[in-house]
């Protein structure tokens, strides 16, 4: 039984984390891809106060989840399967078992996008899914297109690729962001700098038609197509109705980060917020820390971290 657990390890996760230990709460943080978010994949920051050296997003991130694990931070690399927030206890389940804690901050980040594929949203639920674990079981033999161009698209490639016949994994890019060397995927075609230009279908998705690195035309006969294109859809499917969102999927927090669910939380890009910075979402990981030391410990008011 952890303290808190800390779903996501960018920005806010990370320096949430450092707050919840330093304040000496047990404290797990469960990042599915830690080298794909939005800060990881940035070349130069400028701007980040107190960082006046030339340092990468995945520079700054390390530092900031280096010093939360020197205050006793555990960080672990998995993929979340389902999530348990409704009791006292929270309970969070991975591909490497199952996690408890007292209270769950949520720090996600974004996963979609403000521009969708032709036939996206007039296909989504009907066949176009934008989370492996909540839908993959509904393609169970069956052939599908992943579109995505990041290790995080990859990882649901590798969830999908145990359940699906057939996988045509279509990569935008010339490379998947974050890695470096593909695996084997027996079952599984990729196709790189392709460009999907429309998910067919009237009543369900039928196919997705692609424009190759040759430019060439291709429609892909699938039952199913999954997004994971970088952008600025918060990361919050996985959540299933569990804790209240707005109609673009945010989370409903209060000034202290959280939400109307006792003992969970939010940080970062899963909040509505008119900017998206690294330091603001570093700033509603320091939040939600503190609020989170305040509910575990019964506190009337949140004791804020001055040393």
């Amino acid at each position: 039984m952890y303290d808190v657990i800390i779903i996501g390890g960018g920005p806010a996760g990370a320096s949430a984390a450092v707050y919840t230990a330093r304040g000496r709460l047990s404290t797990l943080v469960l990042d599915k891809a830690p080298g794909t978010g939005a800060l990881a994949l940035t070349h130069k920051i400028a701007n980040y106060p107190g960082i006046s050296e030339e340092l990468s997003g995945k520079e700054l991130l390390d530092r900031i989840r280096s010093q939360a694990a020197s205050f006793g931070a555990e960080f672990k690399q998995t993929s979340i399967t389902a999530v348990d927030l409704e009791g006292d206890t929270k309970y969070v389940f991975t591909a490497d078992g199952m996690f408890e804690a007292k209270a769950v901050i949520i720090a996600t980040g974004s996963k979609g996008r403000n521009r969708m594929l032709q036939g996206e949203e007039e296909l989504l639920g009907r066949g176009v899914s934008t989370c492996a674990t909540c839908d993959g079981a509904f393609y169970q033999g069956k052939e599908i297109a992943v579109i995505g161009d990041s290790e995080e698209a990859l990882d649901e490639v590798l969830a999908l690729n145990k359940i699906a016949a057939k996988i045509h994994f279509i990569v935008p890019r010339a490379e998947l962001q974050g890695v470096s060397e593909l695996p084997q995927m027996g079952n599984t075609d990729v196709y790189f700098r392709s460009r999907p230009l429309e998910i067919v279908g009237e009543q369900h998705v039928e196919g997705v038609r692609v424009k190759q690195a040759s430019g060439e035309e291709q429609l892909l006969n699938v039952n199913g197509v999954f997004v994971f294109l970088s952008g600025s859809k918060p990361g919050t499917d996985f959540l299933q109705d569990q804790v209240p969102l707005d109609e673009n999927g945010f989370m409903v927090l209060d000034e202290y980060m959280q939400s109307p669910v006792p003992g969970v939380f939010g940080a970062g890009e899963v909040r509505k917020s008119p900017v998206k910075q690294a330091v603001v979402a570093a700033a509603d990981g320091a939040i939600a820390a503190m609020a989170v030391d305040k509910f575990i410990h019964r506190r009337e008011q949140l004791i804020p971290q001055y040393k």
